[in-house]
């Protein structure tokens, strides 16, 4: 079954099915049984032909080695882009702030998509990603503290990585399954946040709106649609990490796997920053 997530149909071994040890296709992440990290290589599948590997294969190792160098990259563009820039103050000189903040979200938004479509995964591109998605959340992250106070950043810190440990244990636990459905829904739910984020660009250039990107209680319920849709996107993306260790990709897929995460990992740190904003207005 091949992935409606873009993220992954780049790569052919995702959503590929591996077979087992008597040649039947089974599809890793979905219940059914592959040579899954850890396992003696002596057992793995024989019976098909898989993705085509060079040279090491991707493991969850790879991922996480990966995933943890991305991630942190953002965390230090962050911090650097909130430590180097004015402090938010009456008759501060607040450009520079606002330029990384502009250029984190256009050149993210570029990168995300050019990573999203690229049939062959660039390591370099996906490390720039994270360092200007770094730039957006710093810039964002100054500007909400400066308003809001109260530790909403350590706050929403804290509640992205509990949101990330608690999908995962979810999903190892209670053997969570991923099919057909999940994944048809999850993309008619992204086509519709983006058509309502357009809309709301649009009618915002004519003087109206939605409220959508406001603190008021439209945005209260767009940010946690948008939360609700990143956690979700973690269930997709540890799915497909599945998938891949168990059609022994490349290891260079393992970059794939890291911007998946981190996308999601920044788009859960948004919202939830946007709705501990919300909830904390006097």
């Amino acid at each position: 079954m091949q992935s409606n997530n873009p993220v992954f149909r780049r790569s052919e071994g995702f959503g590929q099915p591996s077979h087992n040890a008597y040649g039947n296709a089974t599809y890793g992440g979905n219940g059914a049984p592959y040579a899954g990290y850890g396992q003696d290589p002596s057992q793995w599948s024989t019976g098909g032909p898989q993705a085509p590997t060079v040279g090491a294969p991707m493991t969850i190792d790879s991922v996480v080695q990966k995933t943890a160098i991305s991630v942190g990259l953002t965390v230090l563009a962050a911090i650097a882009t909130w430590m180097l820039t004015p402090e938010i103050a009456p008759g501060a000189n607040l450009g520079p702030l606002y330029a990384a903040t502009a250029i984190g979200s256009i050149g993210g938004l570029i990168l995300g998509l050019v990573n999203s479509f690229k049939r062959v995964v660039s390591p370099a591109l996906v490390l720039a990603y994270a360092v200007l998605q770094g730039m957006l959340l710093g810039g964002i992250s100054k500007t909400f503290d400066a308003m809001f106070g109260g530790g909403i950043v350590v706050q929403a810190v804290l509640g992205t990585f509990a949101a990330f440990a608690g999908v995962l244990a979810a999903y190892k636990f209670f053997d969570i399954k991923v099919g057909a459905k999940f994944r048809t829904f999850m993309m008619a739910a992204g086509f519709g946040l983006l058509g309502l984020i357009l809309l709301e660009v649009v009618l915002g250039l004519f003087g109206g709106g939605m409220g959508l990107f406001g603190m008021g209680p439209m945005g209260l319920v767009f940010s946690i649609a948008g939360l609700a849709f990143g956690i979700f996107s973690l269930i997709l993306d540890f799915d497909f990490v599945e998938q891949g260790v168990a059609n022994q990709l490349e290891e260079r897929e393992s970059w794939r796997a890291a911007f998946a995460l981190t996308a999601s990992l920044v788009m859960i740190y948004f919202y939830l920053l946007r709705i501990l904003a919300i909830l904390q207005q006097d």
